[in-house]
């Protein structure tokens, strides 16, 4: 088992389950620690290699995911990942398109859809999930199960 993140560390969130991933924006410098062991990275054009495994949903700022089944299917193995791993998430401010993939996450952990942006912003950042759009994509997801 790798080690975990930090659940006190900058940009942490610990979903329901206990499982802890991070969000962060890509334009301030890389947290000190031990880097993901699989990076989310939810840009407009494919981001650089980092030297650890990563996916890239293409998304663009301040939108939805251009192909939501794909960032969907890279969400859920994220979430499966983070019970044993490292990982994160990230755009390039750390609040839009991460705080949507993190409630996203939420969501899928068990958190039901209407409470997913709020639960996102009392746990890793009260501005997360900017746009409306964002919002109403969050509340419209299925609980997984139903």
């Amino acid at each position: 088992m790798d080690v975990l993140w930090d659940a006190d560390e900058a940009g942490v969130l610990r979903l329901p389950s206990g499982r802890l991933v991070r969000g962060r924006g890509l334009r301030k410098p890389m947290p000190s620690g031990h880097p993901p062991a699989l990076g989310i990275y939810l840009l407009g054009r494919r981001p650089p290699e980092f030297g650890w495994d990563s996916r890239w949903v293409r998304w663009r700022d301040g939108w939805l995911p251009a192909d939501r089944a794909y960032a969907m299917e890279v969400l859920g193995e994220a979430l499966e990942r983070s019970a044993s791993e490292r990982v994160e998430f990230a755009c390039l401010g750390g609040l839009g398109r991460t705080g949507t993939a993190l409630a996203t996450l939420a969501v899928l952990d068990g958190v039901p859809p209407e409470q997913a942006v709020a639960y996102v912003r009392a746990n890793y950042h009260r501005r997360a999930v900017e746009m409306p759009w964002q919002r109403s994509f969050v509340r419209a997801l299925k609980k997984p199960g139903h």
